[in-house]
């Protein structure tokens, strides 16, 4: 048995208790003004604590006990005693079986404890006659039923909502590890097929640049597969708590734009960094929320960039600290009409600066660039 099972026999056993101390010693004080009913006597008082103790297996047996105390009352009742706290031990079990049982069980048991206690209107010498009974006797079987399917219901509706949250939840991180998943994959995978393009061009005329560029494909191979590893250790934390290679890669963060642009650099994207302002302590969410998005869109401009200065591509990033916030600007020249990302890529990204309450906006400007726009908030953590 578990500790739960025990804490509700426990509970129940004391209700019980409660009730049988209440119903003995509150019957006993009706005996003496009873007028018409029956006296009080041994029989009465073993009805009452009968019922009283059949309410401790309540919850494991509801409509058993259901039916034990409907009996017990309906035969006190019957009987003559005088109207008292047995109906205590009847509410509680009518109670007990509209809140643990479902409608189709709980229905035809309440209706039968119903017809049951029903026959003491013919026998009770105070019952009131005919319908006038009736209303009274159906109250004591409707209100407690009433009440335990409402209890019943709210709670299987708190647990549907419960359930839900958390199916969301999951929902929410597996759409978070695949965003994290794309960024990191299509980052390295474009970087990787830009450097295998400049090794496959200059392989037979200058085999020494096409070595050049083979380490820097296995270079950012190896980032990416331990950038990979570090975000997926995010949903194996008991592994990752268990094996430091598991979270050896540092946290991706704006800290660590310079060597996104070394890296940049090794693809062929030349990167002009500008970092402005006081950064202060930026929440992780943010640091990661900044650094995705200037990942992603330098990776977008390796894919889609327009080329200048022989084989290199440029590209511009700023990233301006205000007061509450972190300003992000990555931009490079296009030709024509600016390339689609019909991806995750720009729809990844504004989804990550408007789940902080940012604001996010890319395509191309006036001046032939396209251009990547994102403020996001810091919660004024300075």
């Amino acid at each position: 048995m578990t500790s739960g099972m025990v804490r509700s026999w426990a509970g129940d056993a004391a209700i019980a208790l409660v009730v049988a101390v209440v119903g003995v010693a509150g019957t006993l004080a009706l005996d003496v003004s009873r007028g018409e009913d029956r006296p009080v006597d041994a029989l009465a008082l073993a009805l009452v604590l009968a019922a009283a103790l059949a309410l401790v297996p309540r919850r494991r047996w509801p409509l058993p006990v259901f039916a034990a105390v409907a009996v017990l009352t309906a035969v006190y009742l019957a009987f003559g005693y005088p109207y008292g706290p047995i109906f205590l031990a009847f509410v509680i079990a009518a109670y007990t079986v509209a809140r643990h049982r479902p409608l189709s069980r709980s229905v035809p048991a309440s209706a039968a404890a119903l017809a049951i206690l029903l026959v003491h209107l013919f026998t009770h010498p105070t019952a009131l006659p005919g319908l006038l009974g009736l209303g009274p006797v159906t109250a004591w079987v409707v209100v407690p039923f009433a009440i335990g399917v409402t209890v019943r219901l709210s709670r299987e509706a708190a647990a549907r909502a419960r359930a839900e949250a958390v199916r969301q939840r999951v929902d929410a991180e597996r759409l978070r590890v695949a965003q994290e998943v794309h960024d990191v994959v299509g980052h390295g995978l474009a970087a990787i097929k830009m450097q295998a393009d400049v090794a496959l061009h200059v392989l037979a005329r200058r085999p020494e640049q096409a070595e050049i560029a083979l380490n820097a494909i296995s270079r950012t191979s190896t980032e990416a597969l331990d950038e990979l590893r570090a975000t997926l250790a995010v949903v194996r934390r008991d592994r990752a708590a268990g094996d430091p290679d598991e979270a050896r890669s540092p946290a991706p963060g704006l800290y660590r734009l310079e060597e996104l642009r070394q890296r940049m650099g090794r693809a062929g994207l030349r990167v002009a960094l500008d970092v402005s302002g006081e950064p202060g302590e930026l929440p992780a969410a943010v640091q990661l929320a900044g650094y995705r998005v200037v990942q992603e869109s330098l990776t977008n401009v390796l894919r889609h960039g327009a080329t200048k200065r022989g084989d290199t591509k440029v590209a511009s990033v700023s990233v301006h600290h205000e007061e509450a916030a972190v300003r992000i600007v990555v931009s490079n020249p296009i030709s024509g009409l600016p390339g689609r990302d019909g991806g995750l890529g720009i729809p990844g990204m504004r989804e990550r600066v408007t789940a902080l309450g940012g604001q996010f906006s890319a395509g191309p400007t006036a001046d032939g660039r396209f251009e990547v726009s994102a403020r996001i908030p810091t919660g004024g953590q300075r």
